[in-house]
């Protein structure tokens, strides 16, 4: 078994690849941290984690000739197990509109707006961007890669956009933040977190793990 985790230029990618090996013994043969869309398209599973912006992270990604086209056919046609991160969650909505209107992935069917938590006239000034610890109520507890991981667990957010999912079906889990803000979103064999497991201890391992063993 391979993991390709893809560098689109982002940042951040060390501590996630680190993550990645510390919860693969057994499970992963080699993990690559690649722009090369060959090998992307040979390995057995497929992580895109992203900071920054959305068309900033976008543009990046279309700037590496064939990725996408590997992409498409490694993931939505021959069905590998694939994990978007943070913007490389929101990357999988129709559309984005951080700066101006990006379109994303298409994968999932919603679109990337800025958080708005004192919209609904909170007396609690929430910042933006939402950074820090805060708990996952789950909509779908019975995900494989939220085994062993309990309601109520804390994770590690840094993110001023969010995503909007259109199905509800799609949504797995939530966190408030004024407003109820998609947490970890997917389907098939895709799942994405807004959250950084790899910052989130061992509640983000955990799930990493799972993922890891995860056979959709």
């Amino acid at each position: 078994m391979s993991l390709a985790i893809i560098d689109c230029g982002s940042g951040n990618l060390r501590s996630a690849a680190k993550a990645f090996e510390k919860m693969s013994a057994g499970s992963i043969r080699e993990i690559h941290v690649t722009k090369c869309p060959d090998l992307v398209s040979k390995s057995d599973q497929i992580v895109l984690p992203g900071v920054g912006s959305f068309p900033d992270f976008k543009k990046g990604m279309s700037s590496i000739s064939g990725l996408r086209e590997s992409l498409e056919e490694q993931v939505m046609k021959r069905g590998k197990p694939f994990m978007g991160i943070c913007v490389g969650m929101q990357l999988m909505a129709d559309m984005g509109y951080e700066y101006s209107m990006t379109s994303g992935l298409g994968w999932l069917p919603g679109e990337v707006s800025k958080i708005d938590p004192n919209q609904k006239g909170s007396e609690v000034n929430l910042k933006v961007p939402h950074m820090g610890w805060n708990s996952l109520s789950f909509k779908d507890s019975t995900h494989p890669c939220l085994n062993g991981i309990e309601h109520g667990s804390y994770v590690y957010f840094v993110h001023s956009f969010h995503l909007r999912l259109k199905q509800e079906t799609d949504l797995i889990a939530t966190t408030q933040y004024g407003d109820m803000l998609t947490a970890i979103a997917g389907r098939d064999n895709i799942i994405g977190t807004q959250f950084h497991p790899e910052k989130s201890q061992e509640i983000g391992l955990r799930l990493i793990k799972n993922f890891l063993a995860w056979r959709p």
